[in-house]
């Protein structure tokens, strides 16, 4: 038996390997703190039990077990979700009548034994094992100083270390074996049986330091410390208003009224809602918070059952998240209209006021409604009118190998997939991911150029002496066919010899494959929505581009983000002038005239005789932040963060629009199939 606020450590015990494997029934519960009198008795705890959980498993006999029975509940002193400490008297009212609290329909045989989930409580708070009966206790040390990751510990008691059973064997574990015939003599310490491999010597010793910590400061001062921070978080949190009156913060836990309650931990856990109601997302919160310094913690924290319960999401919304294909960590964060995670901010020793202070300003400044947040209405700041504007496409630049450096061309002809063979080829690891820009920054020094008269791919890079030839036309002698996956996509590809591997893998530091887009048996769908600035409503072929087929950044459009930059250098806000040049966005089109923003409002354009549909805003994420400079890779905040501040709908951060070849009246374009550097371009 569990509680729905355990972590998932927990609710692995229930696993095939251990509980319902071994014909064990399973029960979650949910733990109420309520005033209730039974038989006399005052008692203020209320269990409440979900459906049984029993797995049919070969060998085991039905009915009820007879004989000694040992039975496990596990309950956490502090759940890591939402920050509520649970009563320890949980312990003495299982372990010594259990009955009376659970009923007599469930569990009516056998003894209890009690584990406690201490990984969290006791960075605070720990449990006082000289006033509860518990079994069992598991912490952590990672949570209790921040170091070592890896690290942690189970408190048992004497009389219950003689249940356990170890399958484990070697690593200290073994007293004697003999190796030709079935013997072997198990260590009788508990300390010793259950140690598997060789332990982590350096990290036991430097336990001593982080305990030495507590002690100084003492676990009274730090409890205190940290409650203080909460309830200041809490408090202002719950105050912030919209300016029509709703409420910016939904925190979860006992927060029903501003009066802070001692059963909370230094924990605060929440979401954000706009003025209309409508939430934002989580991933939207971490992304700015990181833009500002700020380090936190979203999703479900590896707690199913806290996160169901404070969120409201049933079992049929968890089962079709997953079958829609949400993962834990993927950045789904809002599906049919509900938060399928939070945002906690947690507060430790070494917490101090300002760290509150700036993330509640962080919060105020970001996620208020205000005229300077595009969030706070539907419509971008910077969107003109374009009718007699003249506009005129001034480069075309093609990225041969997606996320390595591309070359411009005065003109370039158009394929089914966009510009001919853009991002038609990928470096692919070892391990079958796909590399990218974003984790292998390197690749960004790697410069390439196709020279469609030779039919060549020429490569270079600085870490290469030589340059690198690769025919366009492919010698089928020389490559092979395979599979890979992308995008939730599957794609057919070329591979390359063991020599052109052995190029890229001295290019980027790290072992690689170069493959080349063959095929896929799939149509690119976009998401759907009305929004003219997110409208991604087609169906594209593509090869190994993220979205669409083009992306078109405005000269004008980049001029005025270079003078906000500026402006925030006058203003203090910046060091140093920040300035970016339109290649930053890696765009395939830049055309310039008119008025910044103008193409926000684009429908659908014409560049010579060729027509293009848009998609919608470009969202931008942390990759325009990489600054590649003589070899180096200088990492910032800009200019993410002055997008943020004035280009956000909806959790996106938008420059820039995703463009698709259109067809005409559904008929293949005919003529020129080229575009020239000087074209003009006609929005709708």
């Amino acid at each position: 038996m569990y509680t729905m606020e355990n972590h998932n450590s927990v609710i692995g015990i229930r696993d095939t390997r251990y509980a319902l494997g071994q014909g064990a029934a399973a029960i979650a519960v949910d733990v109420e703190d309520v005033h209730t009198r039974i038989e006399g008795e005052n008692f203020s705890t209320k269990i409440s039990l979900h459906q049984i959980q029993r797995r049919k498993v070969a060998g085991l006999r039905e009915g009820e077990p007879m004989g000694d029975v040992y039975n496990l509940f596990a309950f956490p002193s502090e759940c890591n979700f939402s920050g509520l400490r649970f009563n320890l008297d949980l312990a003495k009212i299982i372990k010594e009548d259990s009955s009376r609290i659970l009923g007599t329909s469930v569990c009516n045989n056998g003894r209890w034994l009690v584990l406690i989930d201490a990984a969290k409580g006791s960075a605070t708070m720990p449990p006082d094992l000289s006033k509860y009966p518990v079994d069992f206790v598991a912490l952590s040390f990672y949570k209790l100083f921040g170091y070592p990751t890896g690290l942690g510990a189970l408190v048992v008691r004497n009389d219950a270390a003689k249940l356990l059973k170890k399958s484990y064997f070697s690593g200290g574990t073994v007293a004697a074996s003999i190796a030709d015939i079935d013997f072997i003599k198990r260590r009788e310490g508990i300390e010793e049986l259950f140690e598997d491999g060789t332990v982590s010597f350096l990290s036991i010793a430097s336990i001593r330091h982080g305990f030495k910590i507590l002690n100084s400061l003492t676990l009274s001062a730090i409890s205190r410390h940290t409650t203080s921070l909460a309830s200041y978080t809490r408090k202002t949190l719950l105050a912030l208003r919209h300016s029509n009156g709703s409420s910016v913060c939904i925190l979860y836990g006992r927060h029903n009224s501003m009066e802070m309650c001692h059963e909370m931990g230094p924990i605060v856990s929440f979401n954000l809602k706009r003025p209309d109601g409508s939430w934002f997302g989580y991933r939207e919160v971490e992304k700015l918070a990181s833009l500002s310094g700020i380090q936190l913690r979203t999703g479900c924290f590896c707690n199913p059952g806290a996160c169901a319960k404070y969120l409201g999401l049933s079992h049929m919304d968890l089962i079709s998240n997953t079958e829609a294909g949400h993962v834990c960590w993927d950045d789904h964060d809002i599906i049919n209209g509900k938060p399928i995670g939070a945002v906690r901010v947690s507060f430790g020793y070494m917490s101090t006021y300002e760290d509150a202070k700036k993330f509640v300003d962080f919060v105020t400044s970001s996620f208020m409604s205000s005229r300077n947040h595009v969030d706070h209405g539907n419509q971008l700041e910077g969107v003109n009118g374009f009718l007699d504007t003249c506009y005129y496409l001034k480069s075309i630049t093609i990225y041969p190998i997606k996320s390595c450096g591309g070359f411009s061309a005065r003109s370039w002809p158009l394929s089914n997939n966009g510009l001919k063979h853009d991002r038609e080829w990928i470096l692919k690891s070892l391990s079958g991911e796909i590399l990218t820009l974003k984790r292998v920054p390197e690749m960004g020094f790697i410069s390439s150029f196709i020279d469609l008269s030779q039919g060549m791919l020429f490569v270079e890079s600085p870490h290469c002496k030589e340059k690198l030839q690769i025919k366009l036309q492919l010698d089928f002698s020389d490559v092979t066919i395979q599979d890979i996956e992308l995008h939730g996509q599957r794609y057919k590809v070329y591979s390359y010899s063991n020599e052109t591997n052995a190029w890229f893998s001295e290019a980027i530091g790290r072992p690689c494959t170069l493959l080349r887009y063959s095929g896929s048996n799939h149509e690119f769908v976009l998401d759907k929505t009305k929004d003219v600035v997110t409208c991604k409503d087609t169906n594209s072929a593509v090869c190994f581009a993220n979205e669409a087929q083009f992306l078109l950044v405005s000269e004008e459009s980049v001029s005025d983000l270079n003078k906000r930059l500026s402006s925030d250098v006058q203003k203090g806000i910046h060091v140093t002038a920040t300035q970016v040049n339109a290649s930053r966005f890696r765009p395939n089109l830049l055309v310039s005239g008119g008025r910044a923003y103008d193409e926000d409002g684009w429908r659908d354009i014409r560049i010579g005789n060729k027509y293009f549909r848009s998609l919608g805003g470009c969202n931008r994420c942390q990759i325009i932040n990489l600054a590649l400079n003589a070899g180096r890779v200088q990492k910032s905040n800009e200019p993410l963060a002055t997008l943020a501040s004035y280009r956000r709908v909806k959790g996106r951060i938008l420059f820039g629009i995703l463009l698709k070849y259109e067809s005409v009246n559904g008929e293949q374009q005919q003529g020129d199939s080229w575009l020239h550097v000087g074209q003009e371009v006609h929005p709708d």
